[in-house]
């Protein structure tokens, strides 16, 4: 993956008259995505909202969305990835033969106009979510798009972003970027963090059982996991920090429970266009706050002595959150 070109969202609102949603269902898990920031909005340079834009919608099946779509598109299961690198081939003038076209459910006619449409757009945004991200393919989908919309820069102004689907995932993938040069699927079993997707990333080392502890906080990938990984979390020691009791907590050995973030722990979340929003606390709680827990546990760890293999000397683990 080799970067996006993006915007705030902000700039949607103000500016973007062809907008693309891929793998995404807004109208049910983004409810005002719609009328507040994109199809709906009037701005200064699109003063008559809804009739200055496009909306194109990508997915495998018709949902609520599609009703508020000008175009809806319906690829086959499973051929995204083959889908977008057919329009980066059309964006570049490439010859793709009718059989290529066809596997992806599409016509050949539907992909002009398509790409047509978004190479004389004055400013295009395509939004895309899970149904894409974590579909066959996966992490490679997600390239292939961010890579198609920095394409389409030599023909007009056109950005991508992902639609999120939980709470502060924005911010956990800013936080690794600035700290270690990557976004997720980060292992640091070396001592120094390496990136591969597909490898490292938390749902495939569940499945293959490779981690013998899990520690959890603010998440409940027992809700949205694949059983096999669901599974592996009940065999090995499993403790949570979060506020609620959820079904990843159900089955952990320990939680602990903690002070709601936003509501009863300041801090800071990340809108999905990467703008940092500061949270204030607006009531006092008896449980202590994510961080205060970490702090402690690290603290716990630097103390206690850390023993290397026989003939090696004992030290202490230097431990900093």
């Amino acid at each position: 993956m080799g970067g996006k070109v993006t915007c705030t969202l902000g700039e949607v609102k103000q500016r973007a008259d062809f907008i693309v949603y891929w793998g995404g269902n807004p109208a049910e898990c983004h409810p005002r995505h719609f009328t507040k920031y994109t199809i709906m909005q009037k701005s200064k340079f699109l003063p008559r909202g809804r009739k200055d834009r496009t909306m194109v919608l990508v997915d495998i099946r018709e949902t609520k969305s599609a009703k508020a779509a000008d175009i809806f598109l319906q690829v086959r299961p499973g051929k995204d990835f083959e889908l977008i690198t057919i329009l980066r081939a059309l964006v570049k003038g490439q010859h793709v033969g009718d059989a290529q076209i066809a596997e992806t459910g599409l016509t050949r006619e539907v992909l002009d106009d398509l790409v047509q449409r978004m190479k004389t757009c004055k400013f295009g945004c395509m939004f895309f979510g899970m149904g894409l991200s974590m579909t066959r393919g996966k992490h490679m989908n997600s390239a292939a798009l961010l890579t198609l919309a920095a394409e389409l820069n030599a023909f007009t102004k056109f950005v991508a972003m992902p639609m999120r689907g939980h709470g502060n995932v924005t911010g956990a993938d800013v936080i690794m970027r600035w700290q270690t040069g990557y976004p997720f699927g980060i292992s640091f079993n070396r001592g120094y963090p390496r990136y591969n997707p597909g490898e490292f990333s938390t749902v495939d080392v569940l499945v293959r059982g490779d981690c013998d502890a899990a520690f959890i906080i603010g998440a409940d990938p027992g809700a949205t996991m694949p059983q096999p990984a669901i599974d592996h979390l009940k065999r090995i020691p499993t403790i949570v920090l979060d506020p609620h009791v959820t079904h990843t907590s159900r089955l952990a050995r320990i939680h602990i429970t903690t002070a709601p973030q936003g509501i009863a722990a300041p801090g800071t979340a990340y809108r999905m266009d990467e703008i940092p929003l500061p949270l204030k606390p607006a009531l006092k709680s008896p449980y202590p706050t994510d961080e205060e827990v970490v702090r402690r546990i690290n603290q716990a760890i630097a103390q206690k002595p850390f023993w290397l293999p026989e003939g090696s000397q004992p030290q202490m683990l230097n431990a900093q959150v």
